[in-house]
C-alpha cells in the first residue's frame, strides 16, 4: 500500500494544496483542492472516499470530482463512488452542497438507479474494509463534527489526525496501537493560540504536549499549516523537546507501509 499526498496546505496559493491523500490509486482521504492534481483517468479509478469532517478545505473536490468522471464512469458500468463519513458530515453534504443551489445532487445523478456517488455513514471506532485496506475511525476534537483514520500496514499504523485540537480521547486509542507514521495538523504559530484555541487547531505548543502523550520514536509529519507561515511554525516545533522525528509533510510525498 502507498498513500500519496495531494494536499497538505491549511489554505490556498500558489503552489499550495489544501488536505488530499491518495491511497493506492482507488482511495481519496479527504477530498480538498489537491485533487485537482490528479489526471482525468486517475480521478475516474476513485472507488471511495473517506472524509474527515464538512469543511470546504476538506470536501471542496467531492461534487468536481463527479462531476469530472460522471459520463466515463457511467459508459463503464462502473458502481457509484463510496463517500464515507460521519452521519453529521454526510447531512452536511447533502444540505448544503449537494442541494441543486450550490452544485446538483450527484447522489441522484445521472439517475437516482445508478448515481455517480453514493453516502455511507460510519460512527468513530468502526473499521471499515476497503479492498483488503483495514481502515480504523478515530476520534479528533474539531468545531464541527470531526475524526481522523488510523490504516494498517505491515510495519505499523499510518495515522491521520484530521483537523483536531488537544484530543486525551486520540491517545488513549493510540496507546494500544502500533504506530509507524503520524500526520498531525499545526494551523497556527504560537503567537496567534488564542486563535487556535478558538477553532480548535494546534499550535506548535499544543502539539508539544499532544505528542508527549505517544510512546516511543515515531515519525511524525506536520500538515495543515498555512501558506507563509511554514518556516515560523516548523522553526518553533524543532525547539520542541520530543523523541519524536518530526519534518512538515510535502504534497508529492509517497509514503510505503508495506
Amino acid at each position: 500500500m502507498k498513500i500519496r499526498v495531494l494536499g497538505c496546505s491549511g489554505a490556498i496559493a500558489a503552489g499550495f494544496k489544501t488536505t488530499a491523500f491518495l491511497l493506492d490509486d482507488d482511495v481519496l482521504i479527504d477530498a480538498g483542492t489537491g485533487v485537482g492534481d490528479l489526471a482525468l483517468d486517475e480521478l475516474a479509478r476513485i472507488d471511495h472516499i473517506l472524509v474527515t469532517h464538512s469543511h470546504l478545505d476538506h470536501v471542496l473536490s467531492i461534487p468536481l470530482l463527479a462531476d469530472s468522471v460522471l459520463r466515463l464512469r457511467a459508459e463503464a458500468g462502473r458502481p457509484p463512488i463510496q463517500v464515507h463519513g460521519l452521519p453529521q458530515t454526510l447531512q452536511a453534504l447533502r444540505q448544503h452542497i449537494f442541494n441543486g443551489v450550490i452544485w446538483p445532487d450527484f447522489t441522484r445523478l445521472p439517475s437516482a438507479e445508478r448515481p455517480v456517488l453514493s453516502l455511507h455513514a460510519f460512527e468513530v471506532g468502526e473499521v471499515l474494509e476497503l479492498g483488503g485496506r483495514r481502515v480504523e475511525v478515530l476520534s479528533a476534537a474539531h468545531t464541527v463534527p470531526a475524526c481522523g483514520f488510523a490504516i494498517a500496514g505491515l510495519r505499523g499504523h499510518w495515522v491521520f489526525t484530521g483537523d483536531t485540537g488537544p484530543n486525551p480521547a486520540l491517545w488513549a486509542r493510540l496507546a494500544q496501537l502500533q504506530v509507524s507514521h503520524l500526520v498531525i495538523e499545526t494551523a497556527f504559530s504560537n503567537d496567534e493560540q488564542s486563535l487556535a484555541d478558538l477553532s480548535r487547531h494546534l499550535s506548535p505548543a499544543r502539539l508539544g504536549v499532544e505528542l508527549a502523550q505517544l510512546a516511543g520514536s515515531v515519525a511524525v509529519q506536520i500538515t495543515h499549516i498555512k501558506p507563509g507561515e511554514g518556516l515560523a511554525v516548523m522553526e518553533e516545533i524543532a525547539a520542541l523537546a520530543s523523541r519524536h522525528r518530526i519534518e512538515a509533510l510535502v504534497a508529492g510525498m509517497v509514503m510505503d507501509l508495506d
